[in-house]
């Protein structure tokens, strides 16, 4: 099992993901995207990534266009390690999908 982060670890893991913020026990990331394909398109690369990693994040895609990933290790009771390596995958993603 994962270990959960303290406080400062957490705290300094955000500090390298600025585009993430936290929501509680998860980190979450906003994406807009050009259209509704662009947003299918970048929810099933993630998933792509989420796969290889073992480790599953909440997707929501909403509006037409939108897209919220959501971040926690439900097993250790809040974030990880694991989750802050697999934002910092999917932002170069989020980046290539998202509508400047």
């Amino acid at each position: 099992m994962r270990e959960k982060l303290d406080e400062a670890a957490i705290g300094a893991r955000l500090q390298t993901l600025p585009a993430w913020h936290r929501d509680g026990e998860t980190i979450v990331r906003e994406v807009t995207c050009k259209d509704f394909r662009s947003a299918l398109a970048f929810v099933n690369a993630t998933g792509e990534l989420a796969e290889a990693a073992d480790h599953h994040p909440d997707i929501l895609i909403h509006g037409w266009n939108r897209v919220r990933i959501m971040l926690s290790t439900h097993s250790a009771g809040g974030l990880t390690e694991h989750d802050f390596e697999l934002a910092a995958q999917i932002e170069p993603l989020a980046h290539r999908y998202e509508t400047q």
